[in-house]
């Protein structure tokens, strides 16, 4: 099952959520459920199905399958943590204690072994919702040394000094920053920064983060926030201010 499977707002914003999971009659019973409670519920019967939802839009959580036709649940977990923080609830029928262990240790934020009472999805679900709502406000802000990044006010800080930066410009400062230590590809910093106005050449890129390293550098000619890796892409630093 592919198509998104929705149901109507009830008068406040309604969570999205995407169900990732091959088994029609458990999907079906689920989306009547948490439809019925208020979220709006997007049904993939693959991996593929399900990531391709996730490149178009955009989802408060995650249910995901441990087993899946066209791929291993704690694979696509992985892949999903490497470039998002999307609280994710694992469902599997498979209820050996390693699997809830690796599938949190992975980046799980909660798990669920099936058959379970829809009413727990629905309880565990609120809850990873609302852990990950009391945190955005404290996590709006990245600090790294003398260098602030206010995501919600979109204003990047040097010894309290607002910096000038264009939208994208931004954008990717943030897709570095919260990823500081990963190394990243051009592609992989496209893919970040889709949602952004970008000019349709290969090192434009390159272009941006040397305007980056202008604006948050104390010497751009010598970054220490913002390195290069030779062929393999940027690193946003986590110790930049260390003699």
């Amino acid at each position: 099952m592919t198509s998104g499977a929705t149901r109507p707002d009830t008068g406040r914003m309604a969570e999205r959520i995407l169900m990732i999971d091959d088994d029609d009659r458990l999907a079906g019973m689920v989306s009547d459920y948490l439809g019925g409670a208020g979220f709006r519920l997007t049904l993939a019967g693959t991996a593929r199905d399900g990531e391709g939802w996730l490149k178009r839009e955009s989802f408060d959580a995650i249910i995901l399958d441990l087993m899946l036709p066209d791929a291993d649940g704690l694979d696509l977990c992985r892949r999903l943590r490497a470039t998002s923080d999307v609280p994710i609830l694992m469902l599997t029928a498979r209820g050996e204690p390693m699997d809830r262990v690796v599938g949190l240790e992975i980046g799980a934020d909660d798990y669920l072994a099936k058959p379970f009472e829809p009413r727990e999805l629905q309880a565990r679900l609120r809850a990873i919702l609302r852990r990950k709502g009391s945190t955005a406000a404290a996590s709006d802000i990245l600090r790294f040394g003398r260098l602030e990044i206010d995501r919600g006010a979109r204003v990047a800080r040097l010894d309290g000094e607002e910096r000038s930066l264009t939208s994208y410009q931004f954008a990717l400062l943030i897709a570095l920053a919260e990823r500081a230590g990963r190394v990243l590809s051009r592609d992989a910093l496209m893919d970040l920064t889709k949602g952004e106005k970008l000019e349709a050449f290969d090192r434009s890129v390159d272009v941006h983060i040397s305007r980056i390293r202008a604006a948050i550098e104390d010497d751009p000619k010598k970054p220490r926030r913002i390195l290069t890796l030779r062929g393999a892409g940027y690193v946003f630093a986590r110790d930049q201010d260390r003699s």
